[in-house]
Formats: C-alpha cells, sequence, structure tokens
C-alpha cells in the first residue's frame, strides 16, 4: 500500500511503502549527481516524515545499474560561476550541509544502499545515515582534491575517525575503495550482495513499529549479511602500515616526502596522485581534516561552510571542473603550481568567515 505523501520529480522519486520512507535519486544517466532540487525535495520529506507516526524507518538510493550517487552537480555550480551567480553556489552548500547534518540526527534508522559509485555528496548523504549497505559493486570515493576543492559533506569530521591514518589517506588522494575496505574502515554497515536487496526491501517493509526500530533494521539487515572478499582484508588496509609511515605528518610536504623515501609500487603511486592534486586543495584539506578530528559535527559543518565559499572565490575548483567536466582535456593549470608556494597565509584565509556572508548554522 501506498502513502499519500509520494510523489515522483524527474530526479528523485518519494514513496512511502509498508512504513518505510523510500528515498530514490533518479538520474541515471548523470550517475545520479545531486541537484540543489533534490536536496530541496529529500529535506522535506525527510522532516516530514520524522514526525509521522506511519514512518518507522527511511531508505536512500539510486536508480540505474551504475551509481548510487556519483557526487554533487557541479556543472550546476560551474554554469552559476560563468554566469556570477553567488547566490546559487552559496545556497548549495548551504542547503546541502544542512540535508547532511539532519541525516546525522535523524531519529529514525536512515539505511543507505551503496549500491555503486558512492562519492562527494553522494557519501554525504550515505555514510552519516545509521545503517550502511554495501554492495559488490560500491565505489567509495572522496575526489575533491583533484578537482581544486576539499573533502566536505561531513568529511572533515568522519574521515579522521576512521582507524589510524586512513582517513587521510582517502582525503588527500581520492583514492577509490571498494566493499571490503569500507567495511574494514567502517564507511559501511553491511555487506550484502545486490541480487538479495529485493529481500533486504521486503524484511525493512517488515519492522514492526513496536520493536526499537533501529535494533529491528539492524537485525533485519544482519539476516543478510555476508562477508566481502571471501573475508580477505581490503587492498587499501593491506598497505596500512605504510600509510601510517607516509599519513601521519603535520604538512602535505611531510606526506610527499615520506612517500619518495617509502618506495614500492604502492608509495610510488600514491605519490603520483598526490602530484595531481591541486597544492592550495591539499594543504586546505589537511588542515581541515586535522581541526575536523577535535570538533563535532555540526562545527565541523561550519568549517566546511566557511571553506566552501572560500573556495567559489577562488582559482582551482572552476579550473579543476572546466579540465574535468567541460574541456575534458584532464589537464588542470592549478595556482599556485607548487606545495611550497602556498604557505600558511594562504591557507589560514580559507578558515575565516566571509565578512558579507553569514554563518552557517543549525536550529
Amino acid at each position: 500500500m501506498t502513502d499519500e505523501s509520494t510523489f515522483t520529480r524527474e530526479d528523485l522519486r518519494v514513496s512511502v511503502e509498508g512504513g518505510v520512507g523510500w528515498l530514490t535519486m533518479d538520474r541515471p544517466r548523470a550517475m545520479n549527481a545531486l541537484t540543489l532540487e533534490q536536496v530541496r525535495a529529500m529535506t522535506g520529506a525527510l522532516r516530514a516524515w520524522a514526525d509521522d507516526d506511519r514512518v518507522r524507518l527511511v531508505v536512500i538510493e539510486g536508480a540505474g545499474d551504475q551509481a548510487f550517487c556519483a557526487g554533487g552537480d557541479i556543472r550546476a555550480l560551474y554554469e552559476a560561476y560563468k554566469r556570477g551567480d553567488l547566490d546559487f553556489q552559496y545556497t548549495f552548500y548551504r542547503e546541502k550541509y544542512a540535508l547532511n547534518q539532519l541525516i546525522y540526527r535523524y531519529p529514525k534508522p536512515f539505511v543507505a544502499f551503496m549500491d555503486g559509485m558512492t562519492m562527494g555528496g553522494g557519501a554525504g548523504v550515505s555514510v552519516h545515515g545509521s545503517h550502511r549497505v554495501a554492495t559488490e559493486n560500491l565505489v567509495y570515493a572522496m575526489p575533491e582534491t583533484g578537482v581544486g576543492l576539499f573533502p566536505d559533506v561531513g568529511h572533515t569530521w568522519f574521515l579522521p575517525r576512521r582507524p589510524g591514518h586512513t582517513g587521510y589517506y582517502l582525503g588527500l588522494i581520492g583514492a577509490r575503495i571498494q566493499a571490503a575496505d569500507a567495511m574494514d574502515l567502517g564507511i559501511t554497515t553491511h555487506f550484502i550482495p545486490r541480487e538479495r536487496l529485493p529481500e533486504v526491501r521486503q524484511a525493512l517493509s517488515g519492522v514492526d513499529a513496536a520493536d526499537d526500530a533501529h535494533a529491528a533494521v539492524t537485525w533485519a539487515l544482519d539476516l543478510y549479511q555476508e562477508v566481502p572478499g571471501a573475508g580477505a582484508r581490503g587492498p587499501l588496509m593491506q598497505h596500512q602500515n605504510t600509510i601510517e609511515r607516509c599519513f601521519a605528518r603535520d604538512s602535505v610536504e611531510g606526506v610527499r616526502d615520506a612517500l619518495a623515501a617509502e618506495g614500492g609500487p604502492f608509495a610510488e603511486q600514491t605519490l603520483a596522485s598526490l602530484a595531481g592534486r591541486s597544492p592550495t586543495s591539499l594543504k586546505v584539506t589537511l588542515k581541515a581534516l586535522r581541526a575536523g578530528a577535535a570538533l563535532d559535527f555540526e562545527r565541523a559543518l561550519m568549517m566546511e561552510y566557511r571553506l566552501a565559499t572560500r573556495f567559489m572565490h577562488g582559482h582551482d575548483f572552476f579550473e579543476g571542473i572546466r579540465a574535468l567536466l567541460v574541456d575534458r582535456d584532464k589537464t588542470p593549470q592549478w595556482w599556485p603550481t607548487r606545495l611550497e608556494a602556498v604557505d600558511e597565509s594562504i591557507v589560514d584565509a580559507y578558515f575565516k568567515p566571509m565578512e558579507t556572508l553569514p554563518e552557517l548554522t543549525f536550529g
């Protein structure tokens, strides 16, 4: 039976079935990239369901076979940049971060089916939920330093809380990982093969309103839980010692030099990846991750909003989008071009509020 709150947009399907509130991001040709309109519609639905006794839990998923959600709609941000529409850029980040906070604090179970590409904004609407289900198709990454930005949507809080310095590695390098590593790192809570998701849907619809909802959802998911990779450690975790030696450094230059001294295929590949990232983004990211390790979730988001609005006035973010999505030459011209040219005064300026822009706040 479908509730009267069901509605369908061209980019989002919202429904209530069997006591489950369903959010289906429906832009498969765009890898379900998250738009401002989707953010607003999901926010409205979640706020309504929070106080609706007919809704016992929420599930978010992506349409199609390739992506849960491969990120925010950065092409829309680029178009706003070209027309000088700073208000759109500010609004997009402000409302996206407010949605992340709503998910993090949500009073009911929030289940994400992370089936396919889960990056950037897609990670923001999944990893902060109470239950995160990986399938064998999961590819998780925060690749923002490769487009001249920083890992946001709550990841300045989330990444430093991964084991050791693995979160710093993920945030600086933007490396892609799959289900085994995601489980080892606590990015996901369950691994369930894609072919069993229809059964999981049925099981979640059977969660009894009289039960402790969070415990009941955990029990239902546990019934279908499997071990990814036949129990082997994920590829990333096999290099955890190298990551600890190289990424527990106080500066990006220190990370770079440690990787160069380390040697071996993994360190060399990581060093090459680091060299392709925006020097400014790398330095801001490391400072933000170190700060986020000591902040609560809301304060981390407030810091991220300061950073995001500063990046909207910088060079590298829109140069990164140009190189990746517009001209597609994949040769961004970062400025400054070298880590040594990004001094502390440049980095510190990103963390200061803009006098003409209100700070992000939560009620």
